[in-house]
This record gives C-alpha cells, sequence and structure tokens, in this order.
C-alpha cells in the first residue's frame, strides 16, 4: 500500500472517530436538553408555580374550599389537571400549557392586580375558555357513580347523547367543582328567594289595592297582595322614524328602510321588570311538578282569575346568577314567562300590561330623538370594534352614565340607579338586560311597510325581537335602532329536561322585560 494510501486511510479514521465524537456530544447534550425541559415542565406544572402568576387573592382559597380538595376521598385535583388538556394528547398538552404560561406571565408583568375585574372572570363565559372539557372526561370517566340522583342521571343521560353534537361543557354545569363559589347552587332552586320558613313577613305592608289611574300621567303601580310597587311613566303618542338612517355606523340591514311609524300614547315602566316584582308573581303562580307544556299552555289560555293562572316552575340553580336581587333586572325567564307575568300582573291589578311592540319599544327609548343614543355622542368614538381600537381605547365619557354596557357593568346586571333617564323618564332601556318585545322578528319587516304605519306589530316567525342590547354588549350594539332576536334552542342547550323548560332559559343570562299599559279610553 502506497504511503498517499495509507495516510488517506488514517484521516479517514480520524474523521470517521471525530463524528462519533461529535455525535455522541450531541445525543448527551440533546439528552441534557430533553431532561432540563422536562424537569422544567414538571416545575412549571406545580400548584405553586401556577400561584406564582395567578395572583387574584381568591384564587388558591376557592380552591382549596372546592370539592377538588376539601372532599371526603382524599383526592386533591391540581391547577395542571383542569386548565391543560391531558397529557395523553402531547401536542395539544404542551402547546395549551406553553400558551397559556406566555398569557399568564405577560399579565403578570404588565396589568395592576388591583385592576383586573376577578369577579368577571370567574363567570362562565370566561372560565370556559379555560377548562377544556376532555380533562373533565378524562377524571370522571364514570357519569352515573353511587349516590347520584335521578336529576344527575338525567343530566348525564343528555350530556352522553349530545356532548358532540351540541358542543356540551361540563363546567357548564359544575361552575364551582375547581373554585369554591358561595353564591353558586346546584340543584334545584328551594323556596322563594327573600321569603325563606323563618322570614316574618309583615303583611301590614302589603297593598289592598292598585292604583286608581284618573289622567294620562305617571303613576305608581301598587301590586295588591304585595308590598311591591313601580313607577309607570305616561308615554304621549306620536309619529317618529324607525330604523337607523343609512350613514348611521354600526347599521345593519335589518335596521333598514328608516320609516315612519305613529304610535296611539301608552304606558312604560320607568325600569325593567324586577326581581322583587317577579319573585311576587311566582310565590302566586308557582307550579311543583312537571306539567306537560300543552296542559300549562291550555290552562293559562283560559283562566280569568289570578289564582287559576299556572306560573313557572322552579329553576335549576338561582338565577340572579348571584348578582343580586331586589331592583335588579329579572333575568333568564323565556319569553313565554314574561307573558304570563303580563297575564298575572294584569289580574291582580284590573288593566291591561302586556309587552311593547317592537315600535313602541323603540319610540320610547329614542325618548323623541333622532340620534343613534339619546344622548350626544356617535357609536365610532364610543365603540371598542375595529383595528384601531388594538391602539387607542374608545371614549367612555357621556355613555357610561346612561348606558350599562360591556365597558361599565362588571360583566353583571346592575341596578337602575347607576344610569339617568332618557328624556322620557326611562331607565336602562339601552344597556344592561335585552329586552323582549311582542313581535316576531322578520329581517325585512321594515322593508314590507309604506307610508306611514300606524301601530305596527309583526306576528309571524319563528323567534321573538329583542332590543336594547345587555351588559356584555358593544356600545355599536345599544344603539336605539339596534335590533335582536331570541335564540331558543340555542338559549336551552344545556337544559337536559325532557321536555326542555317553557318557563326558564338555561344559556342565556342577559335577557329580561318592561311592561306597557294600554290606557284606559276614558283617560287617552
Amino acid at each position: 500500500m502506497s504511503k498517499r494510501a495509507r495516510r488517506k486511510g488514517r484521516t479517514g479514521k480520524k474523521l470517521h472517530q471525530r463524528k462519533g465524537f461529535f455525535l455522541l456530544v450531541g445525543i448527551f447534550i440533546g439528552i441534557v436538553f430533553v431532561a432540563a425541559l422536562y424537569q422544567t415542565s414538571v416545575y412549571f406544572s406545580t400548584n405553586e408555580s401556577c400561584m406564582m402568576c395567578h395572583v387574584h387573592p381568591h384564587a388558591e382559597e376557592s380552591w382549596m374550599l372546592s370539592v377538588h380538595v376539601n372532599n371526603s376521598s382524599g383526592v386533591m385535583v391540581n391547577c395542571v389537571d383542569c386548565h391543560l388538556p391531558p397529557k395523553d394528547d402531547t401536542w395539544g398538552h404542551y402547546t395549551a400549557k406553553i400558551s397559556l404560561g406566555l398569557h399568564d406571565l405577560w399579565g403578570y408583568l404588565t396589568k395592576d392586580p388591583a385592576e383586573i375585574d376577578w369577579d368577571r372572570k370567574s363567570e362562565l363565559e370566561h372560565a370556559v375558555k379555560y377548562t377544556p372539557n376532555e380533562s373533565c372526561v378524562k377524571c370522571h370517566q364514570n357519569l352515573f357513580p353511587q349516590g347520584i340522583n335521578d336529576d344527575g342521571i338525567t343530566a348525564h343521560l343528555y350530556y352522553e347523547e349530545n356532548a358532540k353534537k351540541l358542543d356540551l361543557q361540563c363546567i357548564s354545569c359544575h361552575l364551582d367543582a375547581g373554585h369554591y363559589n358561595p353564591n353558586y347552587s346546584h340543584g334545584q332552586m328551594v323556596g322563594i328567594p327573600g321569603m325563606t320558613g323563618s322570614a316574618v313577613v309583615d303583611t301590614s305592608l302589603f297593598f289592598k289595592e292598585s292604583t286608581v289611574v284618573t289622567s294620562f300621567a305617571n303613576y305608581s303601580e301598587q301590586i295588591p297582595g304585595t308590598a311591591v310597587s313601580f313607577g309607570m311613566i305616561a308615554i304621549p303618542g306620536g309619529t317618529f322614524k324607525m330604523g337607523s338612517p343609512e350613514k348611521e355606523p354600526f347599521r345593519k340591514p335589518d335596521e333598514s328602510p328608516q320609516h315612519e311609524v305613529s304610535l296611539d300614547p301608552f304606558f312604560m315602566a320607568e325600569v325593567e321588570t324586577t326581581w322583587d316584582m317577579f319573585w311576587s308573581f311566582y310565590a302566586e303562580t308557582m307550579s311543583e311538578g312537571r306539567t306537560p307544556p300543552e296542559t300549562v299552555y291550555a290552562n293559562n289560555l283560559n283562566a280569568t282569575e289570578v289564582d287559576a293562572i299556572s306560573g313557572p316552575t322552579p329553576p335549576f340553580g338561582y338565577p340572579d346568577q348571584g348578582w343580586g336581587q331586589g331592583d335588579r333586572p329579572a333575568i333568564t325567564m323565556t319569553h313565554y314567562a314574561a307573558e304570563t307575568f303580563c297575564q298575572w300582573l294584569s289580574e291582580k291589578t284590573g288593566k291591561k300590561y302586556r309587552l311593547p311592540t317592537e315600535a313602541e319599544w323603540e319610540y320610547a327609548a329614542r325618548g323623541g330623538t333622532e340620534t343613534a343614543y339619546f344622548f350626544p355622542g356617535s357609536p365610532k368614538d364610543f365603540s371598542a370594534q375595529g383595528f384601531m381600537r388594538t391602539l387607542f381605547k374608545p371614549k367612555t365619557e357621556g355613555i357610561t352614565s346612561n348606558v350599562i354596557y360591556d365597558k361599565n357593568s362588571d360583566g353583571r346586571t346592575q341596578p337602575p340607579s347607576l344610569v339617568m333617564p332618557n328624556p322620557f323618564g326611562l331607565k336602562n332601556m339601552l344597556g344592561n338586560v335585552m329586552e323582549y318585545t311582542s313581535d316576531r322578528y322578520d329581517p325585512n319587516a321594515y322593508a314590507n311597510r309604506s307610508g306611514v304605519t300606524h301601530n305596527p306589530q309583526v306576528t309571524e316567525g319563528e323567534e321573538w325581537v329583542v332590543r336594547g342590547g345587555l351588559y356584555s354588549s358593544d356600545a355599536s350594539d345599544v344603539r336605539s335602532a339596534s335590533r335582536s332576536y331570541t335564540q331558543h334552542d340555542a338559549w336551552l342547550r344545556t337544559d337536559p329536561q325532557q321536555p326542555k323548560s317553557i318557563w326558564w332559559y338555561s344559556d342565556i343570562k342577559g335577557v329580561g322585560f318592561r311592561v306597557v299599559c294600554e290606557p284606559d279610553s276614558a283617560i287617552q
């Protein structure tokens, strides 16, 4: 063999050895890196590391009080068990971990904990984003454990049959499982709020008769047999432009064309129907058991006395969501429940109470104005929608004193004392809760009218018109002309009952109503 060949062989051998060395070093570094990454993941999966960023005061305390920790089995469920997908889904688990970790770190470094609305972040709408359903199912594989009651069996059977089809989430019914909430009730409401068995009721405070109305002027209605009264505002008849003008910002197709409508005078409640008012109705008409809906409809259609009216069955949990009752607006009832309330109120007072037509509602909301709101300001300035709002905050001066909406609601309904009345003297016509009307929804209703339409009402359609927007609405959706409609099936999505409730919605919080009263012909 030549010297050149031997030299080449030795060089090749050295190169091979060098490659082997670098390969071993690379493998070693890779093992160290993976091990370090794993240990980092383990460290940042501990409850202690979670609490480093989650500095809100009740996070750890409410977790320690929850059934995930405070239970008879001694099993403790950790933060990552609920807030990340199961480790079986390696990609989903670690990508979610990185995403949530960066999100939490950014919030920890850039936000003041004192300025964060922790109560709002505890609501279902927010919590469902950070509680993967597959994590619940991973642990709770037996949905029919020993001791489950009949209601639980019904609910879990419904879940098994509809989970994928309806995208049902466990947390919708078990919101307090991971973080204890003393205001959350997982079961059917018992009794009447404020009227427990130990409560002392002073019947001497009850009104003996309703208010006698002798002129077309504001009055305070008294509900006989209760201590509840509420203000009614005299709304003069007139003609107005219904709908939005072509250049109004955020205008939607169903608000056009703008057209003239004339209305007869009517009375309208100063505020949305309150819990005090609704519980008085519930106390007198509550229906126990499960009477078939057809029987209830037929009974109430023919009822001519208060005692003959069948009212709501007990709701699941407390429908006020723990936000407070009293003069806050009653919420989550169906359109049928609102109509039945009006029927009961009419029988109690001897007057004709009902829901407003859509035209009456908009006329009253405008209070004689023709602008987007009954107060000065443009939706462009108040709205948080659009790219520019990622750089510049929307204006709030002028709107927050008149409307309960996303920027000032704290993620819940508010009492009427927090806003100013509109020119007619009505409060919360815009924002707070969507209000039922007596019109069916037709996106082309306005296009079907011509000339000056007198007392219009749409009677055909599947859904009902709701107006005013709600506490979580953007400013663009609380304009006087903004229209929306019920979503009956979607709002009953998680109701496991068969047939589903005709009285209470399970999947909408921000809907309520206010009443109008038809004046006696003698005083118009």
